[in-house]
This record gives structure tokens, C-alpha cells and sequence, in this order.
């Protein structure tokens, strides 16, 4: 799981992900990728079990299914952000 959260757009979606669930339009809108980016991303999360889906109609809907990988990157920028 750690290597898959080593990559820095990886965890820029955790942390989207971290206030509510979002579709993939929503997820490629805010970060400025391409949407097979993206979703490329999400298939690696999900293959961790660090987040999930849900369909809606046509939509996917992405949340995080693990909320102490948010907490344990909160420490690991706290600690790294120490003097």
C-alpha cells in the first residue's frame, strides 16, 4: 500500500477524497490530468483497497474506504514538515 501512496498524484486523490466521495470528471477537473490518468490512479487505489467504487448510472463515484490512511498522511506531512 505504501508504494502505491508513494506517488504524488496518488496521494493528491486521497487527499480529495478524504472530505467526499467524487467522480472521475470531478477528480481529472481538479487536478488537471487526463482522464485515463486518472483513472489509471484509481484502479492502483482500488487494488490496495484504499478506495472504492460506486456506480450510478453511468457515473463512477470514488471514496475512501480507509480513513486512517488520511490520518497516517497527515502525520507523515507533519513529521516531514517539522523543523
Amino acid at each position: 500500500m505504501l508504494h502505491a501512496l508513494a506517488e504524488p498524484r496518488r496521494l493528491a486523490i486521497v487527499h480529495l477524497l478524504t472530505g467526499s466521495e467524487r467522480r472521475v470528471v470531478d477528480l481529472t477537473r481538479e487536478l488537471g490530468l487526463a482522464q485515463s490518468t486518472v483513472s489509471e490512479h484509481l484502479t492502483t487505489l482500488r487494488e490496495v483497497g484504499v478506495v472504492a467504487v460506486r456506480r450510478e448510472g453511468r457515473s463512477s463515484w470514488y471514496r475512501l474506504v480507509r480513513p486512517e490512511v488520511a490520518h497516517l498522511l497527515a502525520d507523515a506531512e507533519h513529521v516531514a514538515l517539522a523543523p
